[in-house]
């Protein structure tokens, strides 16, 4: 087959992690561009945890979610770009900090696994502002968390 006829897709991803305290209550959210029409929105509570951790297990959840949506043998031929608003952990990703904290370097191992799945993945530092909705959907998760514990 020719190299030339695979077409690559291209999937735009924006993640967000975050706690109140820090650790404290933690969730994830996730928006998927380019698997069909609308994007494909996620959020999960985690539990206790911080804000660094939140942020690392959101693109876990976004990469496990790709290739469970898409399969693995589809994944070769996807170009992924991931944005988030920490710039800590997109330097990380990007090898230009060294990663001293022990649970975020487990972290970037699942990340590192995760990637031979897949074509080329990049990661991007973005303003909180132009990270709106995986914000949102965050702290909506934090809400419902927080009203189920006070009901």
């Amino acid at each position: 087959m020719n190299k030339k006829n695979i077409k690559t897709e291209k999937i735009i991803v924006y993640t967000d992690g975050g706690s109140r305290g820090n650790p404290g209550p933690a969730a994830i959210g996730v928006v998927i561009e380019g698997l069909s029409n609308e994007p494909k929105q996620y959020y999960e509570f985690l539990g206790e945890t911080t804000n660094n951790e939140a942020e690392y297990q959101a693109i876990i959840f976004a990469l496990k979610k790709i290739r469970q949506l898409l399969g693995k043998e589809k994944l070769k031929n996807i170009s992924i770009e991931i944005y988030l608003d920490s710039e800590l952990v997109v330097n990380q990703l990007n090898s230009c900090y060294k990663i001293e904290d022990e649970k975020l370097q487990f972290l970037f191992m699942k990340i590192w696994n995760l990637k031979l799945d897949f074509g080329k993945i990049s990661f991007h530092h973005i303003p909180r502002e132009k990270n709106k909705l995986a914000d949102k959907l965050v702290n909506l998760c934090l809400d419902e968390q927080n009203n189920k514990l006070f009901k």
